[in-house]
Protein backbone atom coordinates (compact mmCIF):
# COMPACT_ATOMS: atom_id res chain seq x y z
CA UNK A 1 0.00 0.00 0.00
CA UNK A 2 1.27 3.28 -1.38
CA UNK A 3 1.70 6.26 1.37
CA UNK A 4 -1.31 7.81 -0.26
CA UNK A 5 -3.37 4.65 -0.04
CA UNK A 6 -2.62 4.18 3.86
CA UNK A 7 -3.08 8.18 4.27
CA UNK A 8 -6.84 8.01 2.78
CA UNK A 9 -7.75 4.24 4.58
CA UNK A 10 -6.73 6.39 7.54
CA UNK A 11 -8.64 9.14 7.03
CA UNK A 12 -11.75 7.01 6.34
CA UNK A 13 -11.16 5.26 9.92
CA UNK A 14 -10.77 8.12 11.83
CA UNK A 15 -14.09 9.51 10.32
CA UNK A 16 -15.85 6.61 11.63
CA UNK A 17 -14.20 6.72 15.19
CA UNK A 18 -16.56 8.87 17.85
CA UNK A 19 -14.11 7.92 20.93
CA UNK A 20 -13.05 11.82 21.60
CA UNK A 21 -10.20 10.73 23.73
CA UNK A 22 -8.46 8.03 21.54
CA UNK A 23 -9.28 10.57 18.20
CA UNK A 24 -7.67 13.00 21.26
CA UNK A 25 -4.71 10.44 21.22
CA UNK A 26 -4.25 10.15 18.08
CA UNK A 27 -3.77 14.25 17.13
CA UNK A 28 -0.82 14.31 19.77
CA UNK A 29 0.83 12.06 18.10
CA UNK A 30 -0.12 13.15 14.61
CA UNK A 31 1.17 16.86 15.67
CA UNK A 32 4.59 15.48 17.41
CA UNK A 33 5.04 14.19 13.55
CA UNK A 34 4.19 17.07 11.57
CA UNK A 35 6.09 19.24 13.94
CA UNK A 36 9.27 17.54 13.59
CA UNK A 37 11.03 21.09 12.60
CA UNK A 38 14.60 21.76 15.00
CA UNK A 39 13.57 24.42 17.83
CA UNK A 40 16.14 27.05 17.31
CA UNK A 41 17.64 28.12 21.06
CA UNK A 42 17.81 32.24 21.33
CA UNK A 43 21.16 33.33 22.56
CA UNK A 44 19.52 34.55 25.99
CA UNK A 45 18.34 30.84 26.46
CA UNK A 46 21.95 29.27 25.35
CA UNK A 47 23.24 31.74 28.18
CA UNK A 48 20.50 30.69 30.58
CA UNK A 49 21.10 26.82 29.65
CA UNK A 50 25.23 27.17 30.06
CA UNK A 51 24.34 28.92 33.95
CA UNK A 52 22.23 26.26 34.60
CA UNK A 53 24.48 23.61 33.74
CA UNK A 54 27.29 24.92 35.45
CA UNK A 55 24.91 25.04 38.82
CA UNK A 56 25.04 21.58 38.78
CA UNK A 57 28.28 21.13 38.45
CA UNK A 58 28.99 23.06 41.01
CA UNK A 59 26.07 21.53 43.44
CA UNK A 60 23.87 24.93 43.64
CA UNK A 61 20.75 22.68 43.48
CA UNK A 62 17.97 22.13 45.68
CA UNK A 63 15.28 19.11 46.03
CA UNK A 64 11.94 19.90 44.82
CA UNK A 65 11.18 19.09 48.40
CA UNK A 66 13.16 21.53 49.77
CA UNK A 67 11.75 23.51 46.84
CA UNK A 68 7.87 23.06 48.01
CA UNK A 69 8.70 23.60 51.36
CA UNK A 70 10.64 27.19 50.54
CA UNK A 71 7.28 27.97 49.08
CA UNK A 72 5.31 26.85 51.36
CA UNK A 73 7.00 28.87 53.87
CA UNK A 74 7.07 31.71 51.93
CA UNK A 75 3.08 31.75 51.03
CA UNK A 76 2.83 31.29 54.74
CA UNK A 77 4.32 34.68 55.68
CA UNK A 78 1.86 36.93 53.45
Amino acid sequence: MSTVELRHTIIEKLSQIEDASFLRAIKTIVESKANEDVYKLSDFQKKRIKESREQVKLGQTISNDALQKEIREWLGTR
